[in-house]
């Protein structure tokens, strides 16, 4: 009837219990992290340490989330369903995610020279650039990256921090992004660039 309001609830069946939809909103953050075998995992307070066969990652967490090792999983919970908590959650349980993944496979992202001339080369850990400019470019990259360069125009960026190989490979990239006409540049591996159409020549009449 006009005026009356309905209430609709949702149910969702994780581990055989039934969760109400607004106890669900991040379902990231219910998932728990399986722990590989190999990896240590020490949890003091909202201090979590990982390491594995890649290395070692600390990383400090808000402290209303809480996170412990149960099983071989990592299992983080929040106190509340109120947003702040809720966005808290997923994002926890998604770095958490990142440190096991990071000590164990590792990140990397690909990078494209595309241009005559365009050249890289590496230098014990520098990254050498030949890049249409008039001098060489030199970048070191930020401590826990490695670079390698395949070829001469195809460079990897490798690390066990997600952010911090996704940070080196945009600054590389930002030192000269594709252009918007014939995609000079560099780019990420995969990349599609718009290439925006050249100004017609005026017609003489």
């Amino acid at each position: 009837m006009h005026g009356d309001k309905i209430l609709v609830v949702s149910y969702y069946v994780i581990s055989g219990k039934n969760v109400l939809e607004s106890e669900f909103m991040s379902r990231v953050g219910l998932l728990p992290i399986p722990v590989p075998q190999g990896v240590k995992v020490n949890i003091e307070g909202n201090a979590v340490t990982v390491e594995g066969s890649k290395g070692k990652l600390s990383r400090s967490f808000h402290p209303d989330i809480s996170i412990a090792l149960e099983d071989e999983n990592l299992i983080v919970t929040r106190p509340s369903n109120n947003r702040i908590h809720r966005s808290l959650h997923g994002l926890t349980r998604s770095l958490l995610a990142n440190m096991v993944e990071g000590v164990t496979k590792g990140f990397e992202k690909i990078l494209e020279l595309n241009g005559v001339g365009y050249r890289a080369q590496k230098s014990d850990n520098k990254l050498s650039l030949q890049i249409g400019f008039c001098h060489l470019v030199e970048f070191s990259p930020l401590p826990g990256v490695d670079i390698e360069v395949e070829g001469t125009n195809r460079i990897r960026v490798i690390g066990i921090d997600k952010e911090v190989v996704g940070e080196v490979a945009a600054r590389i990239r930002a030192i000269r992004p594709a252009d918007s006409y014939k995609g000079k540049g560099i780019r990420y591996a995969g990349e599609k660039i718009r290439l925006k159409p050249g100004k017609a020549g005026k017609t003489s009449t």
